[in-house]
Parts: C-alpha cells; sequence; structure tokens
C-alpha cells in the first residue's frame, strides 16, 4: 500500500478518503521521470510562467 494526502486538511494516510473531512486523497509522489516526455518543455515553460 501507498500512502496517501488530503490536499484540503493536510492529512496522511493510507486509505482513498480522508477519514477527517471525507474527501478523496491524491498520491503525493511525483511522476517518473521519462527522457521522451512530449510535453516537458511545455510543463516547464508553464512553470517558469513565461
Amino acid at each position: 500500500m501507498k500512502m496517501r494526502k488530503c490536499i484540503y486538511c493536510k492529512e496522511y494516510t493510507f486509505k482513498e478518503i480522508c477519514q477527517k473531512c471525507n474527501r478523496k486523497t491524491i498520491n503525493p509522489e511525483p511522476p517518473k521521470f521519462s527522457p521522451q516526455d512530449k510535453y516537458g518543455k511545455w510543463r516547464r515553460k508553464l512553470k517558469l510562467g513565461e
């Protein structure tokens, strides 16, 4: 099982639904890096605010 995080109350849990606020949790890990990333250039430009 992977640890999950609620983006509303910032609690960590193993469940799909947060026990504190009853909202959906997310996987806090970043996506894996791929050298063949088609959209990497655009994602970096968006992050830099260009």
